[in-house]
């Protein structure tokens, strides 16, 4: 097990964001395990994504660019399914003590996490076209 979270902290890289003493516990998290996963992932995130959307009958690909920040909000939120495949993704990168602070607090470290995987999609939207 060390040698796994070993070398899952040194591919993840170092906490991203500031923590001070005022930081509680979920922000530390954030900043230490869901910033660097997220960034790890990002490349992945965005083809998972295009893929399902292209799914979808490719309706995200026609939109406006407010229309689709809308979309990739409204899909992560309801698409119960596609979100938990999401959160895999992230959780599949914490080591094992990670992931007993995780659950111990897992509603609201999700909200961080999917709300930081919109923000990250959106900040991308121009990765996100249809493959030719």
């Amino acid at each position: 097990m060390e040698n796994r979270d070993a070398y899952i902290l040194e591919v993840r890289g170092a906490t991203l964001g500031q923590s001070n003493l005022q930081s509680g516990p979920e922000e530390v998290f954030q900043n230490s395990t869901l910033r660097p996963i997220l960034k790890l992932q990002s490349d992945l995130f965005i083809q998972v994504f295009i893929n399902y959307a292209i799914k979808q009958k490719s309706v995200f690909f026609g939109l406006s660019p407010d229309k689709k920040m809308a979309y990739i909000e409204n899909v992560i939120q309801r698409d119960i399914k596609f979100r938990n495949s999401l959160k895999g993704m992230v959780i599949a990168w914490f080591t094992v003590e990670e992931y007993c602070t995780y659950i111990k607090n897992s509603s609201n470290l999700n909200k961080r996490m999917m709300n930081m995987l919109i923000e990250r999609l959106k900040s991308q939207i121009l990765l996100l076209e249809m493959p030719v």
